[in-house]
């Protein structure tokens, strides 16, 4: 099997033949630019995986972490676990964390976050912290005063605080119920408090990402059909691009542009002048996306499908540029 880097310079180098090719046929005038690519492009993916929903990076140590429900999304069985993907030979897969073993209970992992050492999971109704080295349990976040149904994504602030949506819903092997008291809230020194509230403010929040560049909260709700961001000055969510809705994994690149996953078109879009522009379609059930931010890789767990998809990510262009 051909390794990540492997496929990257197999693309490189039959991008760099292209251009040379249209250099030496005299066809391209002086004052012309060789083509940019601009495509999302498939690149490989890991197998295996027991309905995976997120996908986090971690640049230190090169690798992907991925989030395995196995099973149903709201049962306590304890027996989801943490997924480690060497990030360069992405064939290279093992389990890091199982609920069951060495005193770790994990139901059906969800979101990620990494803040220093600790790898910060939604679990249900929990946040529960391992260290990301040794996969040792080193703190739980209890959020019981406020009974949430679906904590499911975790973002990492730039002060180490950490913000997690709770979706309001419960899936069984009858279906999904919604509750209507959708949550978003704050961590900071293993404290939780309540941001936000409501079906009316939230809309099923689903992904929540940091954008440093706009010093926001970016949220993408799975019952809206809005992006919206919230500022430390104004808590109050605010429209920043409309799409169709059902959106899950949101990511926003270090050159500024938005990335978030739809299951209700199966697509991966980019944020552009108010709307959301597909990069990537035919892919249901596209849930937690993750970034390897060494090669430019996007990470795309297909939550029905267990598996996790790559996808090599090209440099931005006006049509795609951050809203």
């Amino acid at each position: 099997m051909i390794s990540l880097n492997g496929r990257l310079r197999v693309a490189c180098a039959a991008a760099t033949a292209i251009a040379l090719s249209a250099c030496m046929s005299g066809e391209k005038k002086g004052s012309e630019v060789a083509p940019v690519d601009t495509a999302f492009t498939r690149i490989g993916e890991t197998g295996n995986l027991e309905t995976p929903e997120s996908a986090r990076y971690d640049a230190d140590l090169d690798v992907f972490f991925v989030s395995n429900i196995k099973g149903q999304p709201s049962a306590k069985d304890n027996n989801g676990y943490i997924a480690k993907i060497n990030a360069a030979q992405t064939d290279s897969m093992s389990v890091f964390i199982r609920g069951g073993q060495n005193g770790v209970t994990l139901h059906a992992p969800k979101g990620m976050a990494i803040i220093g050492d600790t790898l910060w999971v939604a679990d249900i109704d929990v946040l529960r912290g391992f260290n990301r080295k040794t996969g040792e349990n080193v703190a739980t976040v209890s959020f019981a005063q406020w009974s949430p149904r679906f904590l499911n994504d975790v973002a990492a602030g730039p002060d180490g605080a950490l913000y997690i949506t709770d979706t309001s819903i419960q899936i069984t092997a009858a279906g999904m119920r919604y509750f209507g008291k959708d949550h978003l809230f704050e961590v900071k020194g293993r404290e939780a408090r309540l941001l936000l509230e409501g079906q009316s403010k939230l809309a099923q929040p689903n992904g929540v990402v940091w954008d440093a560049s706009g010093n926001r909260l970016l949220l993408a709700p799975f019952g809206g059909q809005s992006i919206t961001s919230i500022t430390p000055a104004n808590t109050q969510p605010i429209p920043i691009a409309g799409g169709l809705g059902g959106y899950d994994g949101i990511e926003v690149l270090a050159d500024g542009r938005i990335l978030v996953t739809s299951w209700q078109d199966s697509t991966v879009n980019v944020v552009s002048e108010g709307t959301l522009k597909k990069v990537i379609t035919g892919v249901d059930s596209p849930a937690d996306i993750g970034v390897d931010t060494k090669r430019m890789v996007l990470a795309l767990p297909r939550f029905a499908l267990n598996r996790l998809e790559y996808f090599h990510i090209p440099a931005a262009s006006a049509a795609t540029s951050k809203d």
